[in-house]
């Protein structure tokens, strides 16, 4: 079926409409008509080939939401009508030790929601920035939130997740001190989650000007990175420290910050390399550098009932298809508290 969809053939190009083929919905496929889709950093990266290996025509768009329009003769889960997500995922191997673990994030197979191959027209998968998507049942999520919230619920499905997954793995809670680096669309969710979890939430900002929006999200204290008093009173002190900073920067000003067995995780994901840490900050301390990447199908819906449960939805500004340029150069300012949103209905106006 053709349906209206915004996207670029070139990555010089801006992003235009255009119309895309999704295929028919097969036995254990959901179909969904798409409400809103987030913008997400990635998007413009890939979309711009700022990344290797962008397909065009490109329709980015990982954090989907909207109805179930048509399900599969098999489909048990889903029924016409229901509000439902779709994330980064959308196929996987199913058998690997990662996929029997509920961590199909990991898999070697992974399909992601655009620029990954598929068999589907045009032989790579195209994202949510358009008006349906239909997808194996296995890759769809249920959301329990207000229909009213449901485009503040669109970017939970990546920059929920991403932050969700190494607060969880990392056991943020209670009598943890975990630091988020960056109050932007990542960091905003890290602060709001790390929060409902009961952490000592610490927000690291480079702006003076974002103290009391950091407060506001959550944040016990706010430290100004580029302020050396503020970040040596931390010294030794933290548990866990989640990183969403998508620029290169200097690492080693963190780890300095870590007790003893602490982790700094990465999630952030910079077109060029991080300066390398001094692998004293990390012997002396035992240390840990690691990343995360988003979650499996499982913790994705986990999340989600856990921020329906404390009513946590991601700050958006909701936006036309045709505002979506002008967001992306808004989105490289940093013009944004905190993601953008698309209105879908819009791609058919």
């Amino acid at each position: 079926m053709k349906i209206n969809a915004y996207g670029a053939y070139a990555g010089d190009k801006p992003l235009e409409p255009m119309q895309i083929i999704r295929r028919e919905t097969g036995e254990h496929d959901v179909q969904i008509d798409i409400a809103y889709c987030g913008i997400c950093h990635s998007d413009l990266h890939q979309v711009r080939a700022e990344w290797a290996g962008t397909q065009f025509p490109c329709v980015p768009g990982h954090e989907i939401v909207g109805r179930v329009a048509a399900v599969g003769a098999h489909v048990k889960g889903f029924k016409e009508g229901d509000l439902v997500g779709i994330g980064c995922i959308v196929d996987s191997c199913k058998h690997c030790e990662e996929c029997e673990s509920d961590l199909e994030n990991y898999c070697d197979g992974m399909i992601g929601t655009y620029n990954f191959p598929t068999p589907d027209a045009p032989g790579w998968t195209q994202g949510g920035y358009s008006q349906k998507i239909v997808v194996h049942e296995r890759y769809v999520l249920r959301i329990k939130h207000p229909e009213e919230q449901l485009a503040a619920v669109a970017p939970l499905l990546c920059a929920g997740i991403t932050t969700y997954s190494p607060l969880r793995h990392w056991n943020a809670g209670p009598g943890k001190k975990v630091g988020i680096v960056g109050i932007g669309g990542l960091g905003h969710m890290g602060v709001k989650l790390a929060h409902a979890m009961g952490a000592h939430v610490v927000a690291f900002t480079t702006s003076d000007a974002k103290r009391d929006a950091a407060k506001a999200l959550g944040a016990d204290v706010v430290v100004v990175s580029r302020n050396a008093d503020e970040m040596a009173a931390h010294a030794k002190s933290f548990d866990l420290i989640v990183n969403t900073v998508a620029a290169p920067h200097e690492l080693n000003d963190y780890l300095a910050l870590l007790k003893r067995d602490g982790t700094l995780t990465l999630v952030g994901a910079p077109a060029t390399p991080h300066p390398s840490p001094e692998v004293f900050n990390l012997i002396f301390k035992r240390r840990s550098l690691a990343g995360s990447m988003i979650g499996g199908i499982t913790e994705t819906q986990e999340m989600l009932d856990f921020c329906a449960e404390h009513g946590i939805v991601s700050d958006i500004e909701l936006i036309r298809a045709d505002e979506i340029n002008h967001a992306y150069e808004r989105l490289l300012k940093g013009d944004v508290k905190y993601r953008f949103v698309i209105d879908n209905a819009t791609l058919s106006a």
